[in-house]
This record gives C-alpha cells, structure tokens and sequence, in this order.
C-alpha cells in the first residue's frame, strides 16, 4: 500500500487563525481517520466554527497545514474549488435555492462541479431523497417544506457526490426542537453507512451517542479529547467539567 492510502482523511498540524489582535485558532492539532466520526464541543466562541470553516477553505489559515487525505490543502498553490469538491458541508442555515425545486437544488453541484449527467444525478438524488424519507419532495420549492427537511435535503446535497470528508456546524441550532431528532437520525444513518464526519453541536446526548471520539475546544484550542464515556462520564480539565456542567444541567 502507499504511504497516501495510510493517510488520514484529515490532518490539522498546529494550526492557527488570527482576526485583527484576536487568536481565534491557537496551535490545533487534530487527526480524524477514514470512518470516524469526530464531534466538536465547546462553548460559544471556543473556535469550533472557524476550525470548520479553516477546513473548507472560507477562511485561511495564518499558520500551519491542514492536510486533506494527504494532501496539503493550505498550499497556496492548492486549487480551493477542486479541494471544496471534496468535502461536503452543511451549515446551521439550508442554504437552499429558493427557487428551484428539491431535486435541482440537491444535483446543482454534482451537474455542474463534478459534470455528472443530468440523469445520472436525478437518479441518485431521488434515490437518496427517497431513503432518507423525502421522496415525496423531489419536485417541491423548498418553502414547502418544513425546516427539518430543508436541512435533510441540504445533508442529501452534500453527500450526493460521495466527499471524502463531510463538516456539519450546527446543523440543527436553527431547528425547532420537534424537528431536530429526524436531522439527527439521518445523521446517525451516515454514521452507519461510513461516512467521516466531523461535526459541531451543542447536543450532547447525540455526541455521546453518535461520536467515536469527542473534542473539547476551550480558547482557541483542543484542551481535551477522548471517547464519549471518557469526555463526559470522567473529563480531567477543569474546563471541561465546567462546562458539561452547564450544558447538561440547565
């Protein structure tokens, strides 16, 4: 095997991002391997956003490399379309075309990204709406549709063309909580089907749930990380318990 097919689907090597005076990203380190699901946690402003969009290439980095299956993507030289053509991503709002149908908004970037035939993408848009319970949506506009299945349709667009690595922010902050446990559950189905995600949530029975690993940011920086149990049931910074501590007992 080469040393690429041993590689992590990504790699953040002491990464860092500034805004003006402010040290948002301050020295991150972060491997997620093929299959893994990694989850984010942390306090507003801890720097879980900007470390996504870092990945994505909306904003770039001041220091440091993040490595996408080997590749460093922080070159300058490192074209940002073919790299975002890898990565799928779903942001806290839809984001949804509001005037083109479901099945068009879910094809649009496999059409004209990755130049898969029209029918090609219909067949396996309508194929993916339809497992994850929206079939009977491919031909609406999207303000017929509830919140929740904008966001699942927005997740069905973003996995549509296989990426090597799929972001979720906050993909359910925006939610009514009715709606937020059928966003999840998709989520959890990609879990199953193998897909490597990282993702950030304020949910936290889900991250317990879902996560193979959970990541605790603090300042700008990975302060403790480990499986579920070890982060929640037993977390050794002070930081970290104070935290859990709010969010699991308001």
């Amino acid at each position: 095997m080469s040393a690429l097919e041993h590689a992590a689907v990504l790699e953040l090597r002491d990464v860092h991002k500034l805004f003006g005076e402010n040290h948002v990203l301050t020295g991150v380190d972060l491997l997620i391997e093929k299959h893994e699901v990694v989850v984010l946690i942390g306090a507003s402003g801890s720097g879980k956003s900007t470390l996504m969009r870092t990945v994505n290439l909306i904003e770039r980095v001041d220091d440091g490399q993040i490595l996408l299956s080997g590749d460093d993507i922080t070159d300058p030289r490192a074209a940002t379309d073919k790299v975002r053509a890898r990565i799928g991503v779903v942001f806290q709002h839809f984001n949804l075309f509001p005037h083109m149908r479901v099945i068009d908004n879910v094809t649009l970037a496999a059409r004209k990204v990755h130049r898969m035939p029209a029918d090609e993408a219909r067949t396996k848009g309508v194929d993916l709406l339809t497992r994850f319970g929206l079939g009977d949506k491919v031909d609406e506009y999207p303000d017929r549709l509830s919140g929740g299945q904008q966001q699942r349709v927005a997740i069905v667009r973003a996995i549509l063309t296989d990426p090597e690595l799929l972001l979720l922010d906050e993909i359910t902050s925006a939610l009514d909580p009715m709606l937020v446990g059928e966003v999840l559950d998709l989520v959890r189905s990609l879990k199953d089907q193998g897909s490597t995600i990282l993702m950030a949530t304020h949910e936290m029975s889900f991250a317990r749930s879902v996560a193979d690993r959970i990541v605790f940011m603090h300042q700008g920086r990975i302060l403790e990380q480990g499986t579920p149990e070890q982060v929640f049931d037993a977390p050794r910074e002070a930081a970290t318990q104070e935290f859990l501590a709010r969010v699991t007992h308001r």
